[in-house]
C-alpha cells in the first residue's frame, strides 16, 4: 500500500494525504523517494493543480519525523550524509515549487516532519493541545538533517530558532503563531479549509520580524560574532563537552546566514558526522528502549484492570505530584487524604501553580485548568473511598505507620483495591506483611519531582498478584512514567545503585577534598548534579536514611561516613531549612559550598585527588552494584537497568546507562580498576561475581 495519496479537486487545490501504512503515526522513510518523485512530477505537469494542502491521515498526528531505523543501516558517516542530501533535494523541490505547498498541520509536528513544513510555503495548524512544533534530533545527538537548520532561522529569527533547536523543546500552536512558524492558528474543524485558501494564493517567501536588538545581533559583523560566541559558551557549559550535536546545530546556523549553499552542505556534512558518534548511538539506543518499553506490558499474557479512580495518602510533596500526575496525565480523579486541612491544601496547591504557570504562559486556556483541578479532591476521613480501584501511599518512612495504611484500605475499600507504596526503602513484603489480602499490595516507587522524573519504579513482593503488577505497570504509564519492574529489597534498584556512589563521595570528602571539587568533577563527568548537590536538593536527612536500611540487608559495603551524623545534629537538612553543602543565603543561594561545613567534618578542604580518581572511585561503586542487581534478579535484563538509572538518577544519557558504559569500558578493564582498588583501598570494591564470570567466558551485556 501507498503512504501517499493525491485528491485532485474542482477548485484548483489538490489534497496529498500523508498515511503511512502499519503505523500509528507517520515518520519519513528512506524508501519514500521514488513515490514523492513521482508525485511531485505529477503536480507540476498538472496545470489544473494551483497549490496542494498537505495533511495527515493519522488521527491527531502529523508527521512525528523521520524513521531513526534509517540511520543504524548507515555504515559511515558518507552514507549518513546522502540520507541528509536526500531529504534536503526533496524539500528543496517543495520550495522551488510554482505550486502553492501549504501544510495543515493537527497533532505533533517534529524534526522530519516539521522540516517538512518548512519547506512548504505556507504552514497553517490547529489549535489542539496535542499540536505542538519542534526539532528535538539534539535528543538523539543529532541535528535536523533536511534544511531545518537553514528554513527556521530565516523564518523565526537566529536566536528563536538556536533555542528551539539546541533544547529540544516544541513550540505549542499559539507559540508557534508568535514566533512566526505558522501564518495561522484555526479549529481542527475547519483546519483544510483555511489551508485550501492559503494555497490559491501565489508562494511567498516570509522573513524574519525582528526588533532593533535581533537586528544588530543577527544582520551586522560586530553582533554576529557576539551572538554566536556567546551560544557556545552557553552551550560549553550546559553541555561540559559531552554532547557534540549542540555546537554542530550552532556551527550549521552560522555557515548559512549569508551562504545558503555552504549552510545546506555543512548541515549535511554534520549529520552525517554525528550519526556515527558513539554519544548519538547510545542516545539512539535509548529511544530505542524506551519505545519498546511503550509496547510492553508488566506481566506477559495478563492484562490490566481498568483503574477509574485513585486515592493518595499524604499531601506532601510526594502526594501532591502523584496526585497531579494522576489527575493531569492519566485523567484520572485523586481523592486526597491527610490527617490535617494544610496537608490537602499543600496538595491542591501543587497542582494548581504547576497549571497556572501553563495558563500565564497561554499553553492551556483557564477552564482546561479548572476542568483539570476538578478531578482533584481532599477528605481528612476515608469518605470516597468504597469505589477506589488503586491507593498511592505517600507517608512518611515508617513500616508501622504504612502497615496501618494497608489495614485502613483493607477496611475501607472494596476487595479488590490495589495498595501501591511510594517507599523509598521499605520492602514491600514487610508492608504487606500483616495484610489480609497481600495480593493487592505491591510498591509504586517515584522519583522527586513527581512531575517531572519519568521514571517509577514497581516492585511486586512474592506475594503480589500478576494482575495487581500488570494493572499497576499500565497505570504509571498512564500517569506518563517509564516504569521498570524490579525486585522486592533494600533501595528497590535505584536507590540501591545510588548509596553506595554517594557515600563513597562523602568518604572522599572525609578525607580532605574539597566539596566543590568532588561536584564539579562529577558533572564534568556528565551527571547534572554533584553528589553533594544532590543531597541538598533531595534533603540530608532522607538522603541518608535508607543507609542503615541497606547495610542491615547487604552489609558493610554500605556504610557512610560517621561525620556525616554530626550534619544532621547540626540539624543541616539541605535546602529544605537552607541549611546543608551549599550556602542558602545572600543572591547567590545554592551556588557556593557553606565553608562551615568542613569544620563540622573535621576537615581541610585539600586538591590531593584528580578529577578522574574522584570520578572513578564513585561510578566504580554504582557500575559494582548495579552489576550485582543483575546478578540478584533484582532487574529483569540490563535495559532496565540502564533506562532506570538514566531516568531515575540521571546517570549520562550519551553514556548509554551503567551496563552499556561497562560493555564500552571493557569488562577486563572494569575487573582490574576494581580489583585495584579492592586491594589497594578498600574491599568494598570486590568486584562482583557475575563480572568475574563474564570476563572469564569473554561476554558482554549487550
Amino acid at each position: 500500500m501507498s503512504a501517499f495519496t493525491l485528491q485532485k479537486n474542482d477548485n484548483g487545490v489538490a489534497v496529498l494525504t500523508m498515511d503511512v501504512p502499519g503505523e500509528t503515526m507517520n515518520t519519513l522513510k528512506g524508501d519514500f523517494g521514488a513515490e514523492i518523485d513521482a508525485l511531485l512530477k505529477d503536480i507540476e505537469s498538472d496545470n489544473d493543480i494551483k497549490g496542494v494542502v498537505l495533511v495527515s491521515g493519522k488521527k491527531d498526528s502529523f508527521v512525528a519525523g523521520a524513521d531513526i531505523t534509517m540511520l543504524e543501516a548507515c555504515e559511515s558517516a558518507a552514507d549518513a550524509e546522502t540520507l541528509s542530501k536526500q531529504g534536503q533535494e526533496v524539500f528543496d523541490r517543495i520550495e522551488a515549487s510554482r505550486k502553492t505547498f501549504v501544510a495543515a498541520i493537527h497533532g505533533p509536528a517534529l524534526g522530519g516532519g516539521l522540516e517538512l513544513a518548512l519547506a512548504c510555503h505556507y504552514r497553517v495548524c490547529s489549535d489542539s493541545t496535542k499540536t505542538q512544533l519542534g526539532l528535538p534530533e539534539v535528543q538523539l545527538g543529532l541535528l535536523p538533517g533536511s534544511g531545518g537548520t537553514q528554513r527556521l532561522p530565516k523564518l523565526i529569527g537566529v536566536q528563536t530558532a538556536m533555542k528551539m533547536m539546541l533544547t529540544g523543546s516544541p513550540a505549542r500552536a499559539k507559540q508557534a503563531k508568535k514566533y512566526g512558524i505558522v501564518d495561522d492558528v484555526v479549529p481542527e474543524s475547519v483546519l483544510v479549509e483555511v489551508a485550501t485558501k492559503l494555497a490559491l494564493k501565489s508562494p511567498k517567501k516570509r522573513e524574519a520580524k525582528k526588533d532593533m536588538t535581533a537586528k544588530v545581533l543577527e544582520n551586522t559583523g560586530f553582533g554576529r560574532n557576539f551572538l554566536f560566541k556567546k551560544a557556545r559558551e552557553a552551550t560549553l557549559a550546559k553541555t561540559q563537552g559531552n554532547y557534540p550535536a549542540p555546537m554542530a546545530i550552532i556551527d550549521c546556523i552560522e555557515a548559512g546566514l549569508d551562504n545558503s549553499a555552504k549552510g545546506y552542505a555543512t548541515e549535511a556534512r554534520k549529520f552525517g558526522e554525528l550519526c556515527m558518534t558513539p554519544e548519538s548511538k547510545q542516545l539512539r539506543g535509548i529511544f530505542f528502549a524506551t519505545t519498546d518499553m511503550k509496547k510492553e506490558s508488566g506481566v506477559e499474557g495478563v492484562d490490566p484492570a481498568k483503574v477509574n479512580k485513585v486515592g493518595v495518602l499524604g499531601g506532601g510533596l510526594m502526594g501532591g505530584g502523584i496526585a497531579f500526575v494522576t489527575a493531569t496525565k492519566a485523567k484520572v480523579p485523586a481523592r486526597i487524604k491527610d490527617i490535617v486541612p494544610e496537608g490537602i491544601a499543600g496538595a491542591l496547591k501543587y497542582s494548581y501553580d504547576i497549571l497556572n504557570k501553563k495558563v500565564k504562559k497561554r499553553h492551556m486556556l483557564h477552564s482546561q485548568m479548572q476542568k483539570q483541578m476538578a478531578n482533584l479532591t481532599g477528605c481528612l476521613d476515608y469518605s470516597g473511598y468504597k469505589d477506589i480501584d488503586m491507593v498511592i501511599e505517600a507517608v512518611f518512612e515508617d513500616l508501622g505507620l504504612k502497615q496501618k495504611m494497608v489495614a485502613d484500605i483493607e477496611e475501607q475499600c472494596k476487595d479488590s483495591t490495589i495498595f501501591a507504596s511510594n517507599t523509598s526503602s521499605i520492602p514491600i513484603g514487610e508492608i504487606a506483611a500483616n495484610a489480609t489480602r497481600p495480593e493487592n499490595v505491591v510498591g509504586l516507587h517515584y522519583f522527586s519531582p513527581v512531575d517531572k522524573m519519568p521514571l517509577a519504579e514497581v516492585i511486586p513482593h512474592e506475594g503480589t498478584s500478576q494482575e495487581t503488577i500488570s494493572t499497576t505497570v499500565e497505570f504509571a504509564k498512564k500517569q506518563g512514567k517509564t516504569p521498570i519492574v524490579v525486585k522486592d529489597g533494600a533501595g528497590f534498584y535505584v536507590n540501591r545503585i545510588l548509596a553506595p556512589y554517594m557515600s563513597e563521595a562523602g568518604f572522599i570528602a572525609v578525607d580532605g577534598q574539597s566539596l566543590k571539587s568532588i561536584d564539579k568533577a562529577i558533572v564534568k563527568f556528565g551527571f547534572p548534579v554533584g553528589p553533594f548537590k544532590l543531597l541538598d536538593e533531595v534533603g540530608i536527612d532522607v538522603g541518608t536514611k535508607i543507609i542503615p536500611i541497606l547495610k542491615g540487608q547487604f552489609g558493610e559495603r554500605f556504610n557512610s561516613p560517621d561525620a556525616f551524623d554530626k550534619l544532621l545534629e547540626n540539624d543541616r537538612k539541605g535546602k529544605k531549612n537552607k541549611s546543608g553543602f551549599y550556602d542558602y543565603s545572600g543572591k547567590d543561594a545554592g551556588k557556593k559550598i557553606d565553608e562551615s561545613v568542613y569544620k563540622l567534618l573535621g576537615v581541610e578542604p585539600n586538591e590531593k585527588l584528580s578529577k578522574d580518581t574522584i570520578v572513578e572511585r564513585c561510578l566504580l561503586m554504582m557500575l559494582n552494584e548495579a552489576a550485582m542487581c543483575l546478578e540478584e534478579g533484582v532487574i529483569r535484563n540490563p535495559r532496565d537497568g540502564d533506562i532506570g538509572a538514566i531516568f531515575g538518577i540521571g546517570f549520562p544519557p550519551f553514556l548509554g546507562g551503567p551496563f552499556r558504559y561497562m560493555d564500552t569500558l571493557g569488562l577486563d578493564h572494569l575487573v582490574q580498576r576494581l580489583e585495584h582498588y579492592a586491594s589497594t583501598y578498600s574491599d568494598k570494591y570486590e568486584p562482583a561475581q557475575i563480572l568475574l564470570d563474564m570476563k572469564a567466558e569473554n561476554k558482554t551485556f549487550y
